[in-house]
């Protein structure tokens, strides 16, 4: 009896004939670098080494029948032009496509190529016209994705999003007329009902100690002298006592319950360690003629600097307070955000301010340092009368927002204010009460954020970068709110059909028995006359 082995059993991937079959090679074949539009791919033609049909019912195929993504490819040239010399860029359904994959599934980097890869249905979903096990581009390309990725050019793509939401609910005639989305019109001057409300997306950092940055400082300033003494070997390399240091940090760091004092006490040691391995390092700068530093180490340099400088003054003054305070010397653009949540009374990240109408989310504000979003309502709401051409007709704020200024500038806009009256409650306060309910489309779209697609974790380092995170967020929480309306307009319009056809059924029966009906009447009336 003849045995194979393994490499016998698989050689049939290599095109190798086994047992008398040629089994098809799985093809070698990269992503077109042009754009194709969706109405030129066909789910039948989608070739696949599994011999058999993609399943037209698979969430990735539904999703990628309803993005728009002429417009959204158009917009994305639009603010990154095609460039004329040099290797041709990627596809950009593609770039746009992975971060979308990315965030829905809440994956990092390498895990959303791997899966891209892999699965036949997220190729479909960028565009591909056949499976390959090529990987699109390497994992390191997300950096620069998020950077062509800005945030105005994210703001357009919601915008477009919304319009195409709007016209393709204006063309459904079973549509309900009670909609009051803003969806354009002349000699309209106040439409639609807006949401108002901020949150902070924290950054994953490490939770900020005076003493462990200090530490985390001090240790830098050591690789910058080892550098310096490599390219400069002049005498013996200068002393730190790392060794004493780390010990001394140690002592704090593990203490579970230290005292004011332990802290105030381990806190000063570092700052002189980190003060002496400073001047170590201007005499070791003086004999070079030119800066001899990389630019990372040289970033670097500056920032514990600064972070020294802050740290001495909170010591000196015997506060925890200073301006823009470094949280992170690897991401110096944290700031602390005081929230006063139970669950965390301090976050640091990017505070946002997200508009929500017609449950679609626009993002007006991010900021690295903290601000009051009540006193910039007229600013939101002035964005809201440019994005559509006319104001709200109500606005759902939180008390924050409900300062006696901005109740006076939106009555003289005639805005009407969802929100408790000042002063003592009045009949007509009591008739017109304010359900609190009425604001938990945000609060439950912060949580649909957080909690399934990563805000509540922005692992980018850079500035805009992280950014480009959150806006691409807010992205995908729009187009998966396009996919459900799609498939509830769908499976409305199954139904109509459905009653429809029922109802044309019932009518032939009810026909067919009132013919019936009057050839009884009718024999019955000449039996009558010939028995008279």
């Amino acid at each position: 009896m003849q045995q194979f082995g393994i490499s016998g059993i698989f050689s049939d991937f290599q095109g190798v004939q086994v047992q008398g079959i040629m089994a098809k090679t799985t093809k070698r074949r990269a992503p077109r670098s042009e754009y194709i539009s969706p109405s030129q791919l066909t789910l039948v033609g989608f070739e696949t080494p599994f011999y058999n049909q993609l399943d037209p019912d698979n969430r990735w195929v539904v999703l990628s029948n309803q993005i728009p993504w002429d417009e959204l490819v158009g917009l994305f040239l639009k603010h990154n032009p095609v460039r004329q010399t040099g290797r041709p860029s990627l596809n950009p359904r593609i770039l746009i496509g992975a971060v979308i994959i990315k965030h829905i599934l809440n994956l990092d980097d390498r895990e959303t190529v791997a899966q891209i890869t892999e699965n036949m249905y997220l190729q479909y979903f960028l565009g591909y016209s056949s499976y390959t096990k090529e990987a699109p581009f390497d994992p390191s390309l997300f950096v620069d994705i998020r950077k062509r990725l800005s945030e105005e050019l994210i703001a357009e793509m919601n915008e477009k999003i919304h319009g195409f939401s709007m016209e393709r609910s204006a063309s459904n005639p079973d549509k309900d007329k009670k909609d009051n989305g803003p969806s354009g019109g002349e000699g309209v001057s106040h439409k639609g009902e807006v949401i108002f409300d901020a949150t902070v997306c924290p950054q994953d950092i490490a939770y900020p100690t005076d003493i462990g940055l200090l530490n985390k400082a001090r240790e830098i300033s050591e690789e910058i002298i080892d550098e310096l003494h490599y390219k400069n070997r002049v005498g013996k390399k200068p002393r730190t006592y790392r060794e004493k240091a780390r010990k001394t940090y140690l002592k704090v760091a593990q203490n579970k319950n230290p005292s004011k004092k332990t802290i105030r006490k381990g806190i000063k040691a570092q700052l002189e360690y980190l003060r002496r391995n400073f001047k170590t390092i201007e005499k070791q700068l003086d004999g070079f003629e030119s800066f001899p530093l990389e630019h990372k180490l040289q970033r670097q340099y500056w920032i514990i600097q600064t972070l020294y400088m802050q740290q001495l003054g909170m010591y000196k003054d015997k506060t925890h307070q200073v301006d823009d305070r470094i949280v992170s010397i690897h991401e110096p653009h944290v700031r602390p955000i005081v929230r006063g949540k139970a669950r965390a009374k301090t976050e640091f990240g990017a505070k946002i301010h997200l508009s929500m109408v017609d449950g679609y989310s626009f993002l007006d504000k991010v900021s690295w340092d903290a601000y009051n979003e009540g006193s910039q309502l007229t600013e939101y709401v002035e964005n809201y009368r440019e994005r559509f051409g006319f104001y709200p007709a109500k606005v759902l704020a939180d008390k924050l927002y409900c300062s006696r200024e901005n109740r006076k500038w939106l009555k003289e806009k005639g805005i009407k204010l969802a929100a408790k009256p000042m002063g003592r409650p009045s009949a007509k306060a009591v008739e017109n009460h304010v359900s609190p309910g009425e604001r938990n489309p945000i609060e439950g779209k912060f949580g649909q954020a957080k909690n399934g697609y990563g805000m509540n974790r922005v692992r980018a380092r850079l500035k805009d970068t992280s950014q480009s995170w959150i806006a691409s967020i807010i992205l995908v929480l729009n187009l998966v709110k396009l996919a459900g309306e799609a498939l509830l307009w769908l499976g409305f319009s199954a139904w109509e059909d459905l009653k429809a056809a029922i109802l044309h059924s019932v009518k032939n029966i009810l026909d067919d028995i009132k013919q019936k009906n009057q050839l009884r009447i009718k024999s019955g009336l000449v039996l009558n006359k010939m028995l008279i």
